[in-house]
């Protein structure tokens, strides 16, 4: 879940804690967009800036101390930037490094402009091969050692960067994908939040869940909220569909070290 810092989500830290402690969660992570140093990466409206960076942790620890006596432990982490060009990764690693989180998620964020240039640039143009270079990306993202869960795996289907996607049509890659998940020892989101938008199916699509569950892939799971009545949303549909496709635990992330609970039948 997201702070105001970012720009595209409202409600204070606190206000989402205590709509997650009224639907029965005891636990959340807050994790907002990265800092990026070069503004093709999409700085106002997009991400929190560098000098604010203190100020998000301080009112997460802040929500964290308030909620300990209602029973919701409040973990601080972050959503991490996926990207091809190491030398622009160089100053968000010494974010990731310099700071104690609980989660670091992995993002390509296909639609903000440093992904665009990047496939004109490389004469990446229809959308096959815009969508096999983006999955080929993730895979070295799983690899640099960056991430503990992949976040919403299949974005590119939405935002328009693609007109047309079919996960059969990419299934090689995607596997690969799946594959290095497993061999590097990480998580896959699942991201409800692509309910509300572009195909209005789950992140990533239900035919890559069958992939991931035969892989023995382990699911981290998000509502992706930016704001407080958005928490959870769509859970109680999509746990009993992750439970039907094989799935029978979820793990988090405390202090970057991986947890597993039971996979609910619903919220």
């Amino acid at each position: 879940m997201h702070t105001p810092l970012c720009g595209h989500a409202i409600g204070a830290p606190i206000e989402y804690a205590r709509f997650a402690r009224g639907k029965g969660f005891d636990m959340i992570t807050f994790t907002c967009h990265i800092p990026m140093d070069w503004d093709a990466f999409g700085q106002t409206g997009i991400r929190m800036r560098l000098d604010q960076l203190d100020q998000y942790r301080d009112l997460i620890h802040e929500t964290a101390e308030q909620m300990k006596p209602e029973g919701l432990e409040v973990l601080c982490g972050i959503e991490a930037e996926v990207y091809p060009d190491e030398a622009h990764m160089e100053p968000m690693d010494k974010i990731l490094t310099g700071y104690q989180w609980d989660f670091v998620l992995g993002s390509l964020h296909a639609h903000c402009r440093s992904y665009i240039e990047w496939l004109k640039k490389h004469k990446v143009k229809d959308d096959k091969m815009i969508a096999d270079c983006y999955f080929r990306h993730l895979i070295d993202g799983v690899y640099s050692g960056r991430y503990d869960s992949m976040s919403h795996p299949d974005v590119i289907r939405t935002y328009g960067v693609v007109d047309h996607f079919i996960p059969e049509e990419h299934e090689d890659v995607i596997r690969d994908f799946l594959a290095a998940i497993v061999e590097q020892g990480i998580c896959m989101e699942v991201n409800t939040s692509g309910l509300n938008k572009g195909a209005y199916e789950v992140h990533p699509d239900p035919l890559i869940l069958d992939w991931a569950s035969k892989l023995g892939v382990k699911l981290t799971m998000g509502s992706d909220s930016h704001r407080p009545d958005s928490i959870g949303q769509h859970f109680d549909w999509i746990q009993p569909l992750l439970r039907k496709k094989g799935f029978t635990e979820l793990y988090y992330f405390r202090d970057r070290k991986r947890h597993e609970i039971d996979m609910p039948d619903a919220m």
